[in-house]
């Protein structure tokens, strides 16, 4: 009598260590043709803090993509950025059309070498590509003491204040504060209401989306995400919010000469564009401030503050921003974290 087929459980969820997926990264990058000093490797940590902290919309998941637009020329494999000194604390790096997430590291960290002298600086950044989520870059300031504020130009997604068509992009910033201990301050957003990642994603579920995150191509409120994705997204804070996308467009972009609204090209709908991003990294060296010590009594007390504030009924209790990112990080860290099968066979694809 033949026996019954054994039930198997679910196959285990793939887990790497940080070091394990920088490495993997980073050849996926090498193979890819980047070849700048210390470009691979840069990119390769930007990104996997992002999917340690558990963003994973910006994190592993944009590696293909990224290598896709290096393959039909949108970024520049051998990029080496230029930098530039306009005075003591004033930096301006000309990307070369880089890995962004590379160019984003080696940003924050010009401008934490010229605050060391200057107490504060700012790097200014043209000609850059997508880098992805901005909580990497303040960790990296804020691990080094530094508060920092960071802002970026994107391809266009919202319509200007009044406007009924794409005119700005949807503004991507950070502000950071550090503490000694860890526990530092993050803010990472933009000023849709709702990411385009987010859009995509309901698409490919068939799931609909909230009235309230997007317009169809005609200026419609619209629960379907492919709609959306051919209309525009909605800006927070209805026009106050979509002022607020080009003053950052043009305090990032305007500033540092690169593409501004409308003139940045989105990557989604021709990966082979040069998108010319403009982006700012402004770092306080917050020592010269206080003590360290002092400032983490400050975070603490406020953390506490905050973290007292009777929440929303059935609701988690409120914390300071960067909380959940630092908790996922530490985590991480500890334990290793998952991936899914499928993008851990495209890594290792990609990286040959």
């Amino acid at each position: 009598m033949p026996r019954a087929p054994t039930r198997r459980g679910p196959e285990p969820v793939p887990t790497l260590t940080e070091a394990e997926a920088r490495a993997l990264v980073a050849r996926a990058f090498v193979q890819a043709g980047v070849s700048g000093p210390g470009m691979a490797d840069a990119a390769a940590h930007h990104l996997v803090l992002t999917e340690m902290m558990g963003i994973s919309t910006h994190g592993l998941a944009r590696v293909g993509s990224y290598i896709g637009r290096i393959r039909a020329g949108g970024i520049d494999p051998a990029a080496v950025p230029v930098v530039s000194e306009p005075a003591p604390a004033l930096r301006l790096m000309a990307a070369q059309a880089g890995l962004g997430a590379a160019v984003a590291q080696r940003a924050v960290t010009e401008a934490m070498a010229a605050a060391r002298l200057t107490g504060i600086a700012a790097c200014f950044v043209r000609d850059a590509t997508h880098f992805g989520a901005i909580a990497p870059a303040l960790w990296v300031a804020a691990e080094a003491g530094f508060a920092s504020f960071i802002a970026s130009n994107s391809a266009p997604m919202l319509a200007p204040p009044g406007g009924r068509a794409v005119r700005v992009g949807n503004a991507p910033f950070g502000i950071g504060l550090p503490h000694s201990g860890g526990r530092h301050v993050m803010l990472d957003m933009a000023l849709s209401v709702a990411a385009r990642s987010k859009l995509r994603g309901a698409a490919a579920r068939g799931e609909a989306i909230p009235e309230s995150w997007a317009t169809d191509a005609e200026g419609n409120p619209t629960t379907d995400p492919h709609a959306a994705l051919k209309g525009m997204l909605l800006a927070i804070g209805g026009r106050k919010g979509a002022a607020l996308a080009v003053t950052l467009d043009l305090f990032s972009a305007g500033l540092a000469g690169a593409a501004m609204l409308s003139e940045v090209a989105d990557n989604h709908k021709d990966p082979g564009a040069r998108p010319d991003v403009g982006q700012v990294f402004i770092v306080i060296d917050a020592a010269r401030l206080m003590p360290p010590e002092d400032l983490d009594d400050r975070l603490d007390r406020a953390a506490r503050i905050v973290g007292e504030t009777p929440p929303v009924a059935g609701g988690p209790a409120p914390r300071l921003p960067g909380a959940r990112a630092v908790a996922a990080l530490r985590a991480a860290r500890a334990n290793g974290f998952a991936v899914s099968a499928d993008l851990l066979d495209e890594l290792q694809t990609l990286a040959g």
